[in-house]
């Protein structure tokens, strides 16, 4: 092998040694950042009570009367959300309706992929949430 062909070859194994130790880094800093904060809002919610109830220093009688509070108060805001909804999906709905309007046909065919991108992100962050 003569020394150009050397060197370009080493070359590619230095680009595909970065690749594949970035590609490892990411997966490690996806894992901690899921260990770390993925428990979402059930964590948080546990996390929050708890709390309360260290730095209260509540008996048992009293952390199951504020766990049913903060139950019901949970459900309240659901409740509210989902009234509210409707709502919002009109209002949503007919402010981009008048956008469209506005737009040419290309200009039109861009924003309504980038309506449903969004769209789609919404989803997905609701499912997480547990909406």
């Amino acid at each position: 092998m003569n020394r150009l062909t050397g060197n370009k070859l080493k070359i590619w194994l230095v680009i595909v040694l970065v690749f594949v130790l970035g590609c490892v880094t990411g997966a490690s800093l996806v894992g901690v950042y899921r260990s770390q904060f993925g428990g979402g809002r059930e964590r948080h919610r546990s996390d929050v009570f708890e709390r309360l109830r260290r730095d209260l220093n509540l008996s048992d009688k009293q952390a199951a009367q504020v766990r049913a509070v903060l139950d019901e108060t949970r459900e309240e805001y659901r409740r509210l959300r989902a009234e509210a909804r409707p709502r919002y999906d009109r209002i949503r709905d007919d402010g981009r309706t008048r956008i469209r309007a506005v737009l040419t046909a290309e200009q039109q065919k861009i924003f309504d992929l980038k309506v449903a991108e969004r769209d789609a992100r919404d989803a997905r962050r609701e499912e997480r949430n547990g909406r």
